[in-house]
């Protein structure tokens, strides 16, 4: 099923809805921003280098696997799924959680990134790996 929302449906929503539905998004791109500022902050980074596109990557790969220039693996195709999948396991290494916090990151990335971020978790180092 595709649960993307069209512009055709939008317009179809009554004006309530439709403000619920920006509302909701803005929210939720809000806690998104927030949850990335504290990974970065807990792992030693300053905050604010999770808001710059393209940088934040960079700079997550790096916190969460030692290498920042690996982020290239992401503009590969195939390489970048596995990949993608290697770094939620070190992402939840690096914060001290297991291989089941693991999955719950591939499964649900923004709830499990909301938990690391305001949970009790600790920034260990990359990949698990004690500095």
């Amino acid at each position: 099923m595709d649960y993307a929302m069209t512009a055709e449906q939008f317009q179809n929503m009554n004006p309530a809805q439709q403000t619920g539905t920006i509302i909701g998004a803005c929210i939720a791109i809000v806690l998104m921003i927030i949850a990335d500022w504290k990974l970065f902050s807990k792992a030693g980074v300053a905050g604010w280098k999770s808001l710059i596109p393209i940088y934040n990557i960079y700079t997550l790969v790096k916190i969460v696997d030692g290498n920042g220039i690996k982020f290239l693996l992401l503009c590969l195709p195939i390489v970048n799924i596995v990949y993608g999948i290697i770094l939620n396991l070190r992402m939840a290494k690096a914060y001290g959680k297991g291989t089941g916090f693991a999955i719950g990151l591939i499964l649900l990335p923004n709830l499990f990134q909301l938990i690391l971020a305001f949970g009790s978790s600790e920034y260990v180092g990359p990949q698990g790996k004690k500095n």
